[in-house]
Order: C-alpha cells, then structure tokens, then sequence
C-alpha cells in the first residue's frame, strides 16, 4: 500500500487588513518533502502519525510539503495557487497512491477562492480517482463544506478548544484512513448543519461534558468518529456556522441519529457558551482585587490565532492606568519597537511608541520611556507538542509592568514568553497574554485566575454585528434557523 501526506493550512480572518503571501507560510513554517520535523505544528499532525504507522506496518509513505502561515486576512492568489500545485504535482508523482493524508485547516480563503481546502481535495480526488481513502484533519474553527466532503472519505476535527488534542486526532484519522482502505471498515459521514454560529469553549461546563461524551461514545465503539465543527466567524463566506460530523461503519441511521442529538446539546448551551468577559479597566479592577495572583486577563479579542494583529493596545493603557499594578502583557507584535531596542542593547533606557499600529482598530499607540531588560534572536515557545517561534523579541519595563515585544504574529501559548526573558510570572498580580483560548493548558497550573477580556477588538466579537454579505441564510444568531442535512 502507497500512501501520501501533505498540509497547507492558515486561519483567514476577511476583516482582518493583514494580506498574507508566500512569505508568509515561509517564515511560519515551511517543509519541503522529507524536511518536516518529528514534532507536528497544529495542522500538520498527519506527518507524525503516519510516520509512527509506517515504522511498524507494510506501507510506503510518501511525503509532500507542510507549510502553515500564522492566521491572517485573505491569501494572495499566486501564493494558494502556487503551494496548491506543488502538493498535487507530489501527489501526482506519487501515484499510485491508496491513500493519500491530508492536514488542513479548513477556514483557508484566497483571492478568488473562498474554499481553498474543498478546491484542494476536490483536485486531489480527480488525480486518485474514486476508490482511493482521502483522510483529512481539521481544525474545529473550520468552514466544513459541501465540496470538503464529497472529496473526503473520512474527516476528523480537533475535539479540545483550546486545540490540545491535534496530536491525537491525528492519530484518529489515520487509523480510520487506513482500515479504510484496507477494507476493515465502511465509512459514512453523516453532517448536519445546526445553522448557528455556536462557538464555545471546552476547557469548561458545559463543553467539557459534551467533549468527554464524545470520547466516550468512541471508546464504546457506538461510532467510528465524533466531530463538532464550531466554526470561524470572522469570515466573510457562505459556510460560516456550526456543524456536527458523524462518521459510521455503513450505519447511515445511526449517525443522523447522533448528530441530531448532539447538535440539540450544542444549540441548547444557548448564551452559557462563553463567559461574561468584562472590559479592560473592570478586568484589571478585578485582577488586582484578587487575594493573589497572578490572574490571568486574556485578551481574546487580539488574538494571532484569529487571525488579527495582536498589537491592540486597550489592556496596555489600562494597566498603566494602575502604575501600582505588578503586571505583565505579551507578546504584542511591534517588529518595529524590537528593532529598536536590538539596536539600544539591554540596559539602555528610550523613548518609544509601542503598539497600535496596524490599524485604528488596534487602538491608540502608547507613548512611555522603556528600560530594555531583555534581548533574543528568537522566541521560540511550546504549544502541545510543536515548537512555535515569536522572533526576534525584547523585554521592557515601565515602572511596574515588564512588557514582551515579539517581531511575529503569535499566540502567548506558553509561560514561557514571559521566563525566557527574565520575568517572574509568580510575582506578578495581573499577566495579559493574547490569546482566546490556547495559553489555557499551560497558564492555568499557575493561574490564581483566568477572567476573559472583551476590548472591542478588532476581531469582530459579536457575530450579530458582523457585516457578512455572503453568509448563508438564515442562520442563528442573526435569524431563526432550524438544522439542515448536509450529508
């Protein structure tokens, strides 16, 4: 048996102003055939668990390129067209292949293409033709369409938000993959569309519950695989929305059945699935009241990962409004203000404007004399089991407050932003990191707190406020919906 693995992946906020182009997936991360690292990165977590099957069965793998850009507006034309053709020029070099392995996001959108991961599979189909496996990972912040599916023999998606379990739906999928093809199992994928916008968390009640549930019903065997596609609303496309995936062994019944019982759980968590997320001045008013710290304000609003600048400067100004406060905030994106302070030296004490400077939905910049306290040619931190680089970055400080400034758009998934530049987080009454929902599994062991932050952006907050002019309708929250079968 031959069988082939590739990714392309990206997250694309349509109203984010931030273009992303070939550069872009270069500088975030990039492996030619054969070059991809024993660590997977968030959507290329097919490379290791294929790698992992064939050391111990009778397969050839074959392996394409890997490449993520950090999330971001719309894709250039030349830049999808360009790395799309140069994994199916692989693939089509590979064959005959029985099945070929797919890591992908799921919310990529380029110049000219709103569903850039359906345009792929679909092609990758026409080359493998009908009676190969296509096995793919999402991302639960995924637009899951119709064309997605058709190509698709099974498709897995993250069940944790935050994502701490790529890895092992990775695994997932490939064992699905290749029983598959091997003939072991059927599989039918039964999707309903619940027509909301139904994103929620599952780090706490009541997506816990639903998630261990999920697992749960797969280890008794009842199905072959559980999704909950949540969606990426900051996107401008017909298939924006919340969806569940069933996949069975030929049992159609059986998982329309399920999903329509999940989708009713998910649809019922009604205005429970988030938490009340205060504005910057009550957060910080909160975080200090605290018996102890450090709590942990998450500036969900700026986040990289969805796709925005994380240069926003509404909590920073907050913070300095309570020069008391021991407080810490990072990694806010100002390649410009690093540059500076590289050239300074640690030690050195200058005048500079930090952040706010990607669009006026970033906010005012902050004008402060810094003391440079740290300096690194590159800021590279854990998420789960990859390796995830911020840059070139620096450490200041203005009075109380110690800030990390990053040269790369990124998530603060870890402490360690802040220790691998000389800052105690333990001492520290209040930490901003910008993040939704990833810092979670590393933070929260240190966390006195976590209190969700709502600065108005400029990631849209409110799907209702959101100016969509291709969404499909209707759907839930901007009108009355009722779930419809995809397949």
């Amino acid at each position: 048996m031959r069988v082939f693995v590739a990714s392309l992946a990206t997250e694309t906020n349509t109203f984010s102003p931030i273009r992303i182009d070939r550069t872009a997936f270069e500088d975030s991360f990039y492996a030619p055939p054969g070059q991809h690292p024993e660590t997977p990165t968030l959507c290329s977590a097919a490379f290791t668990a294929a790698r992992k099957r064939a050391r111990t069965e009778s397969f050839t793998l074959i392996e394409g390129t890997a490449t993520w850009a950090e999330p971001a507006g719309l894709v250039s034309r030349a830049a999808y067209e360009g790395l799309r053709d140069e994994i199916l020029d692989q693939l089509a070099q590979a064959l005959p292949v029985q099945v070929a392995l797919f890591g992908l996001h799921g919310a990529m959108m380029a110049e000219g293409y709103d569903d850039c991961e359906g345009d792929l599979l679909v092609r990758a189909r026409a080359l493998v033709g009908p009676d190969a496996v296509i096995g793919v990972e999402l991302d639960p912040h995924c637009h899951l369409t119709q064309a997605m599916i058709k190509a698709s023999t099974v498709i897995v998606t993250f069940k944790e938000v935050p994502h701490s379990d790529f890895a092992e739906r990775a695994d997932d999928m490939v064992d699905l993959a290749l029983r598959a093809a091997r003939g072991e199992i059927r599989p039918v994928m039964s999707v309903l569309d619940c027509r909301s916008i139904a994103n929620f968390m599952t780090s706490r009640s009541p997506g816990r519950e639903l998630v261990d549930d999920m697992l749960a019903m797969e280890q008794r065997g009842d199905v072959l695989s559980l999704s909950v596609v949540h969606g990426f609303p900051a996107a401008d496309m017909a298939d924006v929305g919340t969806k569940i995936l069933v996949i069975t062994d030929g049992d159609r019944e059986t998982g329309r059945r399920i999903a329509e019982t999940l989708a009713e759980r998910v649809l019922g968590f009604g205005t429970n699935r988030m938490p009340y997320m205060p504005g910057p001045a009550e957060a910080v008013t909160a975080a200090l009241a605290a018996p102890r710290g450090p709590v942990i304000l998450a500036d969900r609003w700026d986040n990289p990962g969805g796709g925005v600048a994380g240069d926003s400067t509404f909590l920073l100004h907050a913070l300095l409004d309570r020069p008391e406060a021991r407080s810490a905030l990072g990694a806010l994106w100002d390649p410009v203000a690093v540059s500076f302070c590289a050239a300074a030296g640690v030690g050195a004490r200058l005048e500079m404007r930090l952040g706010g400077k990607a669009a006026p939905s970033s906010g005012q910049p902050v004008d402060a004399e810094v003391e440079v306290t740290a300096l690194t040619d590159d800021l590279v931190i854990p998420f789960q089991a990859s390796l995830v680089s911020l840059g070139a970055a620096a450490a200041v400080r203005i009075g109380n407050l110690d800030l990390v400034l990053a040269s790369k758009r990124a998530q603060t998934f870890h402490p360690q932003v802040f220790s691998a530049m000389g800052i105690d987080l333990m001492a520290k009454q209040v930490v901003v990191v910008k993040s939704a929902s990833h810092f979670h599994t590393a933070f929260a062991p240190l966390a006195a707190d976590i209190i969700y932050v709502n600065c108005g952006g400029p990631y849209p907050p409110d799907p209702t406020k959101i100016p969509y002019r291709k969404i499909r309708r209707p759907i839930a929250p901007l009108d009355i919906a009722e779930p419809v079968w995809m397949t």
